[in-house]
């Protein structure tokens, strides 16, 4: 039978790497599915051993849920693991993977399913994304954020919306220092041109991407309206990836109350695919400044 190895000296298991809790679950399931597998166990095996659903052995090697150690010490076992030394480095692994993120005290504003997605965001070396209606949030002025804000908040309290507005700028940071995540961001003209929050707030907005193309690690394309149909007709979405060879790339869907997560190949290239073709249909990244240089003018 194949020996099982653990990169015990691995940094990145060691380590408190990019992206805190998120990246260590996402490592540390990606560990306990190679194991699991190794030995032929199957999910419901494996999930019985704990006590719990296949459902749940899925969400663990995903790394979408907390681990309690008792369940991460139960699988090693199952999976004939013994080497003391390998257990520790898995168990020490499974207690920094359940410390809170930054993002934990926005809890009362951050709905779970997008919890997920700002821990993976934190945790992204490349971020590629496609947006049709709105600008992408890493990329909103104040001013424009919190109008988007108050559409789909409307009548909450003042200092509710302070918070999620501190959120979204809080998550920008991940644009700047010395690990800056690589944006890379296909808009859809129709987000540029519609004037959220009135022509002012818009300006503003305008002017604040033509700083932001200026930052190395931003790309900004436009697919103006005269393209006519493009090959992203489904609607917006992002995808992530990670410097950690083991982890897959995740697509992320956002629909109005809740969100899709999907990191199956056969799934993912769909979507990489089609980002790859939106990229060719825009107007090149070179142009994008001349283009918004046009649009803004158009405001006043």
């Amino acid at each position: 039978m194949k020996s099982l190895q653990v990169a015990h000296a691995d940094p990145r298991l060691t380590g408190r790497p990019r992206g805190g809790p998120t990246v260590l679950r996402m490592l540390l399931g990606a560990q306990l599915r190679r194991l699991r597998r190794e030995r032929n166990i199957t999910p419901e095996e494996a999930g019985h051993a704990i006590r719990a659903s296949h459902a749940k052995i899925s969400r663990l090697e995903l790394g979408r849920v907390s681990f309690k150690e008792r369940d991460v010490a139960d699988l090693l076992t199952l999976y004939g693991l013994a080497d003391p030394d390998q257990r520790t480095t898995l168990l020490d692994l499974a207690r920094q993977a359940n410390a809170p993120g930054w993002w934990h005290k926005f809890n009362d504003v951050l709905p779970h399913w997008f919890e997920v997605y700002v821990g993976l965001e934190e945790a992204a070396s490349v971020i590629r994304t496609y947006e049709l209606q709105f600008v992408p949030g890493l990329l909103q002025s104040p001013d424009y954020a919190r109008a988007v804000i108050l559409l789909g908040n409307a009548g909450a309290p003042e200092d509710e919306i302070s918070r999620r507005l501190d959120l979204r700028m809080r998550r920008q940071e991940r644009l700047t220092g010395p690990d800056a995540v690589r944006l890379w961001a296909v808009v859809d003209e129709a987000a540029l041109r519609r004037p959220i929050g009135g022509n002012k707030v818009m300006r503003g907005q305008i002017e604040h991407l033509i700083e932001a193309t200026a930052n190395p690690n931003v790309t900004v394309q436009i697919v103006p309206f005269d393209r006519g149909g493009h090959s992203a007709a489904g609607g917006p979405f992002t995808i992530l990836r990670f410097e950690e060879t083991e982890l897959p790339d995740v697509v992320y869907l956002e629909q109005l109350t809740s969100a899709l997560y999907l990191d199956k190949p056969e799934e993912t290239d769909a979507y990489r695919q089609v980002m790859n073709t939106l990229c060719v249909e825009a107007r090149p990244a070179t142009a994008t400044r001349a283009y918004l240089e046009e649009i803004l003018s158009d405001l006043e």
